[in-house]
Formats: structure tokens, sequence, C-alpha cells
């Protein structure tokens, strides 16, 4: 059974820092890419970044680039992302996502496996 657990959100100021984690099992994590997603408040899903298997090869949206690093730990199963000098913006569930294979996928409804999410709020 597929599992993404994602971890690490929580309360930030503005200017602030924080990680997500997304731990994964129940695949060959390594075979596939990965991405975040996020949701604000009343809002619609939001492709945030993603990482390809092989490579490592990363993209991010305009709103994220420069200020947010996705990596992976294939050896742990582990899906990360690195979020520095946080907007109240960004305040939203971030969830994990599978693609269905090697590639990066921005088209949300192409996943095939998503995690529960993490809230993040960024207010002071």
């Amino acid at each position: 059974e597929v599992q993404l657990v994602e971890s690490g959100g929580g309360l930030v100021q503005p200017g602030g820092s924080l990680r997500l984690s997304c731990a994964a099992s129940g695949f060959t994590f390594s075979s596939y890419a990965m991405s975040w997603v996020r949701q604000a408040p009343g809002k619609g899903l939001e492709w945030v970044s993603g990482i390809n298997s092989g490579d490592g090869s990363t993209r991010y949206a305009d709103s994220v680039k420069g200020r947010f690093t996705i990596s992976r730990d294939n050896a742990k199963n582990t899906l990360y992302l690195q979020m520095n000098s946080l907007k109240p913006e960004d305040t939203a569930v971030y969830f994990c996502a599978k693609s269905p294979g090697w590639w990066i996928v921005t088209t949300t409804t192409e996943y095939d496996y998503w995690g529960q999410g993490t809230q993040v709020t960024v207010s002071s």
C-alpha cells in the first residue's frame, strides 16, 4: 500500500523558515518523480515544486522560486521542502504527491497518490 506522510508544518513569522518532510512507503521511491502542491484557504490546488527521479532535476513555481528548495533522500524514502523567507501568502496546506513516472508533473489531476497534508501558517 502506497503511503505518503507529511510533517514539519506549523506557525512561523513572516521571513521565517520551515522544512517539510514527506515519508514515502509502499513503492520504489527512487523510481518516481515527486512534487509539493499547496492549497490556500478558499483557493484551489497550486503546484509548488517537483523533483524527478534519476538526476534529481527540479522545477519551481514562479511564486516560490529562489525561496523554496525541494530535495529527496532516496536512501530514506523521504522528500523535503525547505521554505525560507516565508510570506503570509505562503499560508496553505502542503501536500506531497507522487508522479506516475520519473518525470515531473505539474498538473494536479495527474498525480496517482497524495499525502494527507500539513498546515503551514505564516503570520505575525
